[in-house]
């Protein structure tokens, strides 16, 4: 987004989830979807466009340790250190208003992760992991 001059950029993003800011934050994706069709009548041309359902998902992208923060809040929540049992809302947040940029939010509500997997190769320095998610609604 183009705020006083200048696009907002990676370091400008700030998300809380679950209440709790993630400072291993290594990237973020989100998307509402809705269902489209044309509607043919008679000849070859469509006579308008139907809606259908709306969708919404995303993807996370985290570090190991935010990984294992959020694993051991399932824990404590659930007993059970599975994230695929988390329901948490996340607000997602472009721009510093303390440097006088307009800050832009968006608040994702009831994301359920749909995956929780583990990968590193050898030479890596860390672990990123990505989570796919679903979500309710988008505000």
């Amino acid at each position: 987004m183009f705020i006083n001059g200048r696009q907002y950029e990676f370091a400008d993003i700030s998300i809380v989830l679950g209440g709790r800011m993630l400072e291993g934050l290594r990237g973020i994706k989100y998307t509402p979807k809705q269902e489209k069709e044309l509607m043919y009548g008679k000849g070859n041309k469509p006579r308008s466009i139907q809606k259908g359902n709306i969708s919404y998902d995303g993807e996370l992208s985290i570090d190991q340790g935010e990984l294992e923060t959020l694993r051991a809040f399932a824990l404590a929540k659930y007993g059970d250190r599975s994230i695929l049992k988390l329901s948490l809302d996340a607000a997602v947040c472009y721009g510093d208003p303390s440097k006088g940029e307009v800050l832009v939010t968006d608040i994702l509500i009831g994301i359920q992760f749909t995956e929780e997997p583990k990968e590193m190769k050898q030479g890596d320095k860390f672990m990123e992991v990505s989570l796919p998610f679903i979500y309710l609604d988008q505000k």
